[in-house]
């Protein structure tokens, strides 16, 4: 029996997306989701094993050896990309349902984030279509030196769960219209997004094997990467995956684009008022409970400002309504699993035993069911610690004191992770020359700012590559040299 959450509709959940046919996966078993709030199952999709994964990487293979896609102008698929987005924008309100049920984000920030992610799509679009991907340059060596871009082959797009619809969006618009076949693994919590994705292929009328969907564990994600028939592999989630994926990519120089973790540092400058910094750093921990890659989870302060800054920190996250996601009410809803809070739990019992716990650090007691967990603050916190270093992935925030201007870039410096940054400061030219600093690779003044329509991607162990932006297009292409002894008449 198909289950679904209320208003989503997916006509094959049971089913993969294969080849341009929805077809039984050969495990024929299925992947129970569970709702963080009520620890109740939710929906049910089919599970793919590794000889699913290899049919999709086949169905991919003769798609874009054999198939019309990756020699299609440039201008027609734009226009089908198109069509696949005008069917996403009339399912904003199942996405959002979708993102609430599986990982328990807040509906009332459901709605406003994915209508911002599809309409970030035709903003892809429109890169696409003032891409060169054909260059006439000056030569020595011919009378004619032409640069093409062509797709890079087939693409597998693995997405993590807490932002399941625009990442994985965005990794299929940039394949698709680079010219690339692309093969989409979600994240077995929450896949329900993928499906959405193939049924607006499937409707926009793509050519079989463009755009495959196969869900699964961590076993057939890594079969799936494993295969020598795919050419590249796009994927957003941990570090310790993603060096996974890059050692295995690295043994057949396969190319890979890795957007991984961060501990990402705000440094709190003496400029900036202590209550507007409290309101902005407790508001930025609870957004998706916490679970966002570019959280500003350390916040580096001046030593003569760290307790006033702890107690009005402390006072907003007790003021935070702790509920279930559905409740317009709610300002911090659960993690998205039970393991996410288990290891948010062991982080706190570390940070017990190196710095001050100011406030959280339990379970609410007027939540007896789901993954909840209260927002959390350390004070006193040495950098080299583990909660300080270490990815938590929750609210849980570390506050470190510092001696200046020039030790607070120090410590913000000093992590393995450059994702992302922040100053908090009412003076521009301290927040770029700070800026030019801090080695991440986005930074922000005042909060946790973030444009997917700008590159964005990590330093050091954050990952590799850049997606966003007309950039974006670059890591789906191979560039060609061409020197010719004229110009062709196709220019």
């Amino acid at each position: 029996m198909t289950l679904l959450p209320a208003g989503v509709s997916i006509a094959h959940p049971e089913q993969l997306y294969i080849g341009g046919h929805w077809v039984t996966a050969d495990s024929g078993r299925l992947i129970d989701l569970i709702s963080p709030d009520t620890e109740q199952v939710v929906a049910r999709v089919a599970e793919a094993d590794a000889a699913d994964m290899d049919a999709a990487v086949a169905a991919a293979r003769a798609a874009f050896d054999r198939g019309p896609w990756p020699t299609t102008p440039p201008a027609e698929r734009i226009a089908a990309f198109r069509r696949m987005v005008v069917h996403l924008q009339g399912r904003v309100d199942e996405l959002a349902r979708s993102w609430t049920a599986q990982m328990g984000g807040l509906a009332s920030f459901a709605g406003p984030m994915h209508a911002g992610s599809v309409a970030v799509l035709e903003q892809i679009a429109g890169f696409a279509e003032g891409f060169a991907f054909v260059q006439q340059r000056p030569s020595m060596g011919a009378a004619a030196g032409l640069v093409v871009h062509e797709p890079v082959g087939v693409v597998a797009a693995i997405a993590p769960w807490n932002g399941p619809f625009g990442i994985m969006a965005n990794k299929v618009a940039y394949a698709l219209l680079a010219g690339c076949p692309v093969i989409m693994k979600p994240s077995p919590e929450t896949p329900l997004e993928a499906y959405i994705i193939a049924e607006a292929a499937d409707a926009a009328g793509l050519p079989p094997g463009v755009v495959n969907l196969v869900t699964g564990h961590r076993d057939a994600s890594d079969h799936l990467v494993c295969n020598h028939g795919v050419d590249k592999v796009t994927f957003t989630g941990s570090t310790v995956a993603g060096k996974r994926i890059a050692s295995v990519c690295g043994e057949r120089i396969a190319r890979c684009t890795l957007e991984l973790g961060g501990k990402s540092a705000a440094i709190v400058r003496d400029d900036f008022p202590i209550e507007i910094a409290a309101k902005m750093l407790s508001g930025t921990i609870t957004l998706m409970s916490g679970q966002v890659c570019a959280m500003l989870s350390r916040v580096i302060v001046p030593r003569a400002r760290h307790d006033e800054l702890a107690e009005a920190i402390a006072a907003e996250m007790k003021a935070v309504v702790i509920g279930h996601s559905g409740d317009p009410a709610t300002q911090l809803g659960p993690l998205a699993m039970e393991r996410q809070r288990d290891r948010v739990e062991m982080y706190i019992a570390e940070g017990r035993k190196v710095a001050d716990l100011v406030t959280g650090g339990a379970r609410p007691a007027h939540l007896n069911q789901g993954f909840f967990i209260e927002p959390t603050l350390f004070a006193s916190v040495p950098n080299d610690s583990r909660i300080a270093q270490e990815e938590i992935f929750g609210p849980v925030l570390s506050l470190i004191p510092a001696e200046d201007e020039e030790d607070m870039i120090r410590i913000a410096n000093d992590s393995q992770f450059g994702l992302n940054g922040s100053v908090l400061t009412q003076d521009v030219d301290a927040a770029y020359r700070i800026g030019r600093r801090v080695r991440a690779g986005s930074f922000g003044q005042n909060g946790l700012r973030m444009d997917f329509g700008l590159p964005y991607g990590g330093f050091k162990q954050s990952g590799i590559g850049r997606e966003g932006g007309p950039e974006g297009l670059l890591p789906y292409l191979e560039i060609k040299t061409l020197l010719l002894d004229g110009v062709p008449s196709a220019l």
